[in-house]
């Protein structure tokens, strides 16, 4: 049976591919197969065992060789004007996919939790404008169960949550860890106490806290659940910045990040409430939707995060 023959039903086994084409392509403009391998980077014999080849493959002769060079054939005159067609097509759309990705590398669009968005991604974001100045960012912040729900539904390149693991629908990797504080102003009976403030204690006490669906209240929640369970919040507030400004105020203790409230801890306007147990933390999460991985900029950005 003849290698034609035994070709597979698609084209991949009937039509040669690029690289022979290209070959040649350049023996008919060339006159020889020498200059034509040195055109297109390979060596003669590597050439015109190439060409050979492709001859077997379609079941013709494309090239008369002599001592004075090569000559195309009746059949390869035909089949070099087909070769030349497919090249072009090739080149339109190779020319097309890198349209499509100076699109997408020249804007990017990232969904992040607010203790992220605030704290984090400022840094990452001015190393990647370093790496990529001519990337238009767009921020999208939120709490992660509408970080999750833009991610899902194509509205950002990359996304980043916190909380007890990967959304359904989403693929992700740790980028980091984070601990739960719960803070109060001084002067708060709980500041002053000598022994640790016991879990049901907390939950059953009114807090200052974020709104569900934020990783912040996913956490307390688990943590809580089974020692009565999160009451009612004295407030229930969108943003850290909010939870902070009330807990700053007096308006009662709250249970915030340590990367927010680094600065009011250090200049005392916040007092650390020693909690019974191992204390509160949490993965922060890049996430993106399932079998997705990023790419262009949203992959130079998590790879900025590590």
């Amino acid at each position: 049976m003849s290698e034609r023959e035994g070709a597979t039903g698609g084209l991949a086994g009937r039509v040669p591919d690029l690289g022979a084409l290209e070959l040649l392509l350049a023996v008919a403009r060339l006159g020889s197969v020498g200059r034509a391998a040195r055109e297109t980077g390979v060596s003669q014999p590597a050439a015109s065992a190439r060409l050979r080849s492709m001859e077997r493959m379609l079941g013709v002769t494309l090239l008369e060789r002599s001592p004075r060079g090569s000559r195309l054939t009746a059949a390869g005159v035909l089949v070099t004007d087909w070769a030349r067609r497919i090249v072009e097509s090739a080149e339109s759309f190779d020319a097309g996919v890198g349209a499509l990705r100076d699109r997408r590398d020249s804007r990017l669009t990232v969904a992040a939790s607010m203790t992220i968005a605030e704290y984090l991604l400022p840094g990452w974001l001015i190393a990647l404008r370093a790496q990529r100045p001519d990337t238009a960012v767009r921020l999208r912040a939120g709490n992660s169960a509408a970080v999750a729900r833009t991610v899902l539904d194509a509205e950002a390149d990359l996304g980043f949550v916190e909380g007890l693991g990967v959304p359904p629908g989403l693929d992700g990797t740790v980028i980091a860890h984070d601990r739960l504080l719960v803070v109060a102003a001084p002067g708060h009976p709980w500041t002053r106490r000598r022994k640790p403030v016991p879990l049901r204690e907390l939950a059953a006490t009114g807090l200052v806290l974020r709104e569900p669906g934020s990783g912040t209240r996913q956490v307390l929640d688990a943590a809580l659940a089974a020692h009565g369970g999160l009451g009612p919040p004295l407030l229930e507030l969108a943003s850290t910045t909010a939870v902070k400004s009330a807990a700053v105020s007096g308006a009662g203790p709250a249970v915030l990040s340590e990367l927010a409230v680094r600065e009011e801890l250090a200049a005392r306007r916040l007092s650390e409430v020693v909690v019974e147990g191992p204390g509160l933390s949490r993965a922060l999460r890049a996430v993106w939707p399932r079998g997705a991985r990023p790419a262009g900029p949203a992959r130079q950005l998590l790879a900025l995060t590590g």
